[in-house]
């Protein structure tokens, strides 16, 4: 347990002076009670808000900060090049030395993915987790080799204190075993974290959400109010997952070929949902890709996956099972390119080939941004001769994350005096305020924010913005974490979409006349250098450096005047702006 505790005194107080240890005590009292009243709790959102994914949330009083998740999102179209994207801590690496935890809601990799590439900076700083975030944390603690983060037990129920906080997780439904939400004592209120939730009443793994806990903190008094966003935007309620183990029935019972589902590795439940659906019609179960092998692996050990151990198979029988005895769960449900799913549509996959007869079911809804990965995924496998079942012609999914009427009861249950909507794009974000001003909260008290823009509470109750600290996007390319930034993207987009344009001259090293004719290679500009702009652009670039009388040569004038004068040339020819990259060779 990660408490703080004060310094015992290296001699005993004189019993001869009460009268000076009464004042000292009052003393003390008094100055504790005066910094409650001026020190501000901050609540620092510096990812999950105005947009879905890389979590974290910053609560800092004094020289004390407690983090809530590190999660990552991954690239849209426009990050060329780039593997994931996770948060900017510049704002804790500055106050490395204040920040005492991390806190994990659940094992979604919107809410942990990010750790890996955070921790380095932050020796030491104990991560509390349930047992399922811990399992499956600890393969990423281990591929990133780090071993300087214990990470601490916190089930749902439990207390820690952390430094001037106390913290009550309480079990909330979600579409991954053990989700919590957070109950946060401060010295100027309580705060409500509710994680990633919807009120399932029929949960797979049989614990609903902890209503005692949110109706009894209600009771108490909470000050702020931080609450998932995702479907503010949806009437009504969210179905229970048992849903799609009904769904999962209903597709595999007229079928005679194999059934592959793609979903998230890390929705236990709902890989849970496929073991028992295959049950029901005698069918093996082969789990391929990577991140599924492994959490399939660890929530076995855990006991949080439970089926016959005959059920499961190796994926080299595959091929020897009779496909209508076979269910396949692997990754890729969002498209992504080198996931198992994609793999299989492309026929780059080593255990996998697409047959006619397959029944593919895509069991996840696209995020904003993958849906063209997903289309195209999708084409391909039809492509192959599959049968494709998708969100568009029939749900074999239901979102985690609660719909409108869920988020009504969330805000009637905790009656916070403030309210932050957050994970969620910014539309979502404001639908969600709409929701609590519905509810009761008054306007001026529901608190639309940005990355980086902190909310200050204070002992009195009030609450004002502060000024915005850094935040953003720190991008992963490779083995690079954070080297790739804006103006390495702006060059890859400028490559994508207009291509490159190389010329070499070559020029006297004392007169700066030019010897010989340019040579230039183009990168997806024109693929025939024969093309007539090719040669006028060798012509204009003799042009650009002709001198009227020798002189010695100035390499960064001559590429200057090259680039400047190409450029100009091959806009006004096509209408494009290839990068120009002019090199001289002084000889």
């Amino acid at each position: 347990m990660a408490t703080r505790t004060a310094r015992r005194p290296t001699t005993a107080p004189s019993p001869a002076s009460p009268t000076r240890s009464a004042r000292s005590t009052a003393a003390a009292r008094s100055s504790s009670e005066r910094l409650a009243e001026s020190t501000p709790l901050r609540i620092i959102p510096l990812g999950g808000v105005g947009e879905i994914g890389k979590n974290m949330y910053v609560f800092e009083y004094g020289e004390d900060i407690v983090v809530v998740d590190c999660g990552l999102m991954f690239p849209d179209e426009e990050m060329f090049g780039i593997d994931l994207v996770v948060p900017d801590v510049t704002y804790l690496r500055e106050r490395r030395e204040a920040v005492r935890a991390f806190i994990i809601t659940h094992a979604h990799e919107d809410h942990v993915g990010g750790l890996p590439y955070v921790l380095p900076d932050f020796p030491g700083v104990p991560i509390y987790a349930s047992t399922l975030a811990r399992g499956l944390l600890s393969n990423k603690v281990k591929e990133h080799h780090l071993t300087n983060n214990p990470m601490l037990a916190l089930e749902a129920g439990e207390t820690v204190t952390v430094g001037p906080f106390t913290v009550t997780a309480f079990r909330i439904g979600h579409s991954i075993p053990d989700a919590m939400g957070l109950i946060i004592r401060t010295p100027v209120g309580i705060v409500v974290h509710t994680g990633d939730f919807k009120f399932d009443h029929t949960p797979v793994d049989g614990k609903p959400s902890d209503f005692h806990a949110l109706a009894k903190v209600g009771e108490e008094g909470v000050l702020c109010l931080l609450s998932d966003s995702t479907r503010a935007e949806n009437p009504g309620y969210t179905p229970s997952e048992r849903t799609v183990g009904e769904a999962f029935r209903e597709i595999m019972e007229p079928l005679d070929g194999r059934v592959i589902v793609a979903t998230f590795a890390s929705n236990i439940a709902r890989v849970q949902q496929v073991f028992d659906a295959a049950r029901s019609f005698e069918r093996k179960v082969a789990v391929v890709g990577r991140s599924m092998e492994q959490n399939v692996r660890i929530a076995t050990e855990l006991g949080y996956l439970e089926y016959p151990q005959s059920q499961l198979i190796a994926k080299d029988q595959i091929r020897s099972t009779p496909s209508d005895r076979l269910v396949i769960a692997t990754t890729g449900a969002q498209g992504e390119p080198m996931a198992g799913l994609a793999r299989m549509a492309n026929r780059d996959h080593r255990w996998v080939e697409i047959e006619p007869g397959d029944t593919v079911i895509v069991s996840a809804s696209p995020i904003p941004g993958n849906e063209e990965y997903v289309a195209r995924t999708i084409d391909n496998l039809f492509k192959q001769g599959a049968n494709v079942i998708y969100h568009a012609i029939r749900h074999a999914h239901v979102s985690g994350h609660a719909s409108q009427e869920e988020l009504k009861l969330m805000l009637n249950l905790t009656r916070p005096k403030y309210f932050i909507p957050m994970h969620g794009e910014f539309r979502m974000l404001v639908q969600h305020g709409r929701l609590a001003a519905e509810v009761g909260v008054a306007a001026e008290n529901i608190l639309i924010v940005e990355n980086g823009q902190p909310v200050e509470f204070r002992a009195d109750g009030t609450a004002r913005r502060g000024q915005p600290v850094s935040s953003g996007y720190v991008f992963v390319d490779g083995l690079s974490v954070g080297e790739v930034g804006d103006v390495v993207l702006r060059d890859r987009r400028a490559l994508a979409a207009d291509g490159m344009f190389l010329v070499v001259v070559t020029v006297d090293k004392q007169t700066g006349r030019v010897i010989g004719e340019p040579e230039i290679v183009t990168r997806g500009f024109v693929d025939d250098l024969s093309d007539p702009v090719i040669g006028a652009a060798a012509k204009r670039v003799l042009h650009a450096i002709a001198r009227p009388e020798e002189h010695t040569s100035e390499v960064a004038l001559l590429k200057t005047q090259i680039k400047d004068g190409l450029s100009r040339y091959l806009y006004e020819q096509t209408k494009r702006r290839p990068m120009v990259f002019p090199v001289v060779v002084e000889v």
